[in-house]
């Protein structure tokens, strides 16, 4: 029987459900600075947040949103992709991040693209490797503090 279901995260109560994950890979953020980020994103900029259960357990979480620019194109963004770091290796990862694209693909994107920090090494092998992604460019940013 499978017991894994991917449900997007409507309501305060469920985006806050997701957050010890999400909290895995965004660690600068609190609870509230969180959850103020994903209200103001799926309101402004078509974010939207999902999440892979096993049986009534969060997994696995992913946020993205869907993009037109001039270099990809129609596109999907994927801005947050996350495991349970003690539910790493099952399959998990790929599962949810297959969603992504079974979900763009459906609603007329072309592909899905994604940035990872320098040093995840291990993200990297998981994206090239695994799911077949390309590296097509650097990702810059420049804070503006001293603006």
């Amino acid at each position: 029987m499978n017991t894994l279901t991917v449900n997007e995260l409507q309501s305060q109560k469920e985006i806050l459900k997701a957050f010890p994950i999400m909290n895995q890979l965004r660690t600068h953020l609190d609870e509230a600075t969180y959850l103020n980020l994903v209200t103001e994103a799926k309101e402004k900029d078509m974010y939207r947040l999902f999440a892979l259960y096993d049986q009534e357990e969060i997994v696995a979480v992913t946020g993205f949103k869907p993009m037109i620019t001039l270099y990809y194109g129609r596109f999907v963004w994927v801005c947050d992709l996350v495991t349970n770091s003690s539910k790493r290796s099952n399959g998990y990862g790929e599962r949810i991040l297959s969603y992504v694209h079974k979900w763009a693909k459906e609603n007329g994107y072309e592909s899905v693209a994604l940035s990872s920090g320098l040093k995840r090494i291990d993200a990297h092998r998981f994206y090239e490797e695994r799911m077949d992604y390309d590296k097509v460019s650097y990702v810059f940013k420049k804070p503006l503090d001293s603006y």
